[in-house]
């Protein structure tokens, strides 16, 4: 399955770092649920392959429980390579690993 969005960067800081991370639309969470192998890994998360530009990487997608979506985060070496800032947005080619 692969999902292609956009959506803004966005940051979440907690304790003493801060993350930043992409909302994955809500019909497009709604569909991963589904599809999605069970049980979930860790924190319910996702293995995925991700692309923004030029910049492709693994990773897990992670549920929201404020928004009921997922959440991707995005890594300094991505935001560095594509020149992305947090309010950026961004076009996001996401492929569920395991389902």
């Amino acid at each position: 399955m692969v999902v292609d969005f956009e959506s803004a960067l966005w940051l979440w800081e907690a304790r003493e770092e801060s993350w930043t991370f992409v909302t994955v639309p809500e019909d497009a969470s709604e569909e991963i649920r589904e599809v999605s192998a069970e049980p979930r890994r860790g924190f319910g998360s996702v293995r995925v392959r991700v692309r923004v530009g030029a910049t492709a990487w693994r990773t897990s997608i992670f549920p929201d429980k404020g928004s009921g979506c997922y959440v991707l985060p995005v890594k300094k070496a991505v935001r560095v390579a594509e020149e992305l800032a947090v309010g950026d947005v961004v076009a996001v080619s996401l492929e569920l690993v395991d389902f």
